[in-house]
């Protein structure tokens, strides 16, 4: 199978306009490891001390879950340091781990994601294909993800056949969960719980650390896997539309699409330009005719709407 289509920087910008886009900083990757896990613990302690807003702070550590992962993907392009060891230790130890992933296991799988982007190599494909759906049918899979079901599937029952059988790697709904990470994510749950208790709140992890992961995490997650790919016509031969950039209000950014992963269309075309960039390599694109032509959503709700459009039989 050909690999997908692609383009050059030179195709778009002269030197002179894609050097910005290529120089990389030590400090933003580890400053927004840090900002993931501060709005956590803020969002802990503020469910821990005004029980009322417990619901909300579910909703938030669950998006800064998907952040973790999303700076995990960070790490697989080494985005988060120029320093491989710093990039790989925030990326795995920090990013992948307390969300029950590996990146050693990501970063081959996600390359080839955008080697074979929409091809029918592509490990993703799964993701996108079956859409669009009917509503019911989408309906009925936020309801698995939001009472948990998604997570027993993916996090529970690959638990036990990690330790069952030899297979190394369980590709669900996006989210690669791997043997050779249940133990660390074990010990680092572990450890969370241990310093709630001392903390003298072990409900907390349940509450705002399990339940989040277990309900708002994997909707979420699924809300960014069918905003990416779903129903992008010529996303097989067009390197312009490979995906999709939905447009994220405050609300969404904070709530469903942290740290610009909304602006998915510009990581395809040049997937090693850092995540904090995308916004202006977006404008970049854009102001140019090419940029006409890629998969532009107004939101998030937008998406959905296109994604369970097909009529029930």
């Amino acid at each position: 199978m050909p690999a997908a289509p692609r383009i050059r920087p030179s195709d778009l910008f002269t030197p002179e306009a894609w050097a910005p886009f290529q120089s990389r900083s030590r400090w933003p990757g580890p400053l927004l490891v840090l900002h993931c896990w501060a709005v956590i613990a803020a969002a802990v302690a503020a469910g821990v001390l005004w029980p009322i807003l417990i619901p909300l702070s579910v909703a938030v550590i669950g998006t800064r879950q998907l952040g973790l992962a999303i700076l995990m993907h960070e790490a697989a392009h080494g985005g988060l340091s120029p320093d491989r060891r710093l990039n790989d230790f925030l990326g795995h130890w920090l990013c992948a781990v307390p969300v029950g992933a590996s990146l050693t296991a990501y970063r081959p799988y996600h390359l080839a994601h955008h080697k074979y982007a929409q091809q029918g190599e592509d490990p993703d494909l799964v993701l996108s294909a079956p859409f669009p759906v009917t509503r019911a049918s989408l309906r009925r899979k936020i309801v698995r993800d939001l009472t948990g079901q998604t997570f027993f599937k993916q996090r529970v029952l690959f638990l036990f056949r990690s330790f069952a059988s030899h297979r190394d790697e369980d590709i669900a709904e996006g989210a690669v969960v791997t043997g050779r990470s249940v133990v660390p994510f074990l010990l680092l749950n572990a450890a969370l719980l241990l310093g709630l208790t001392l903390a003298g709140v072990w409900w907390a992890w349940f509450v705002l650390w399990l339940l989040p992961m277990a309900t708002w995490f994997p909707m979420v997650t699924r809300l960014r896997n069918i905003a990416e790919h779903a129903c992008v016509e010529g996303s097989a031969v067009d390197p312009f539309r490979a995906a999709r950039t939905t447009r994220a209000s405050w609300w969404e950014r904070a709530f469903i699409a942290p740290y610009w992963v909304n602006f998915h269309a510009e990581h395809h075309l040049f997937m090693h330009v850092p995540c904090w960039k995308l916004p202006a390599l977006h404008r970049a694109v854009h102001a140019r005719p090419q940029g006409e032509g890629m998969e532009l959503a107004g939101g998030y709700l937008e998406v959905l709407r296109t994604a369970s459009a097909r009529n029930a039989a």
